[in-house]
């Protein structure tokens, strides 16, 4: 599910919406990453700057694609020393949000 804010947005801002929609699929047609380890870097990225939203979507497309919750995990924890522990730590809890739904 969506979030609301996300559907709004999107509704509201139909021609953005779809310009940012196509940058981002223009971004991961430009090179060799594949499209699970694209969503990977995305979810370091998020994390690194604190967006708990956006971790739990490409933590989502992430698992959707494949990846197993060990790589998610791994893909976060080597942030340690760049990011720092506690930005790990909550970036880790909102990856569990979505890990733990998914096995519910």
């Amino acid at each position: 599910m969506l979030p609301d804010q996300f559907t709004s947005i999107k509704k509201r801002f139909e021609t953005f919406f779809k310009a940012s929609e196509n940058l981002g699929k223009a971004a991961k047609s430009a090179g060799p990453i594949s499209e699970k380890n694209a969503h990977l870097i995305q979810l370091a990225a998020a994390a690194a700057i604190h967006s708990e939203g956006a971790v739990h979507s490409h933590t989502r497309r992430a698992l959707e694609l494949g990846a197993m919750p060990d790589e998610i995990y791994h893909a976060l924890i080597l942030l340690t020393s760049t990011i720092g522990f506690p930005t790990v730590s909550a970036a880790l809890c909102w990856a569990d949000d979505v890990i733990q739904e998914k096995k519910s």
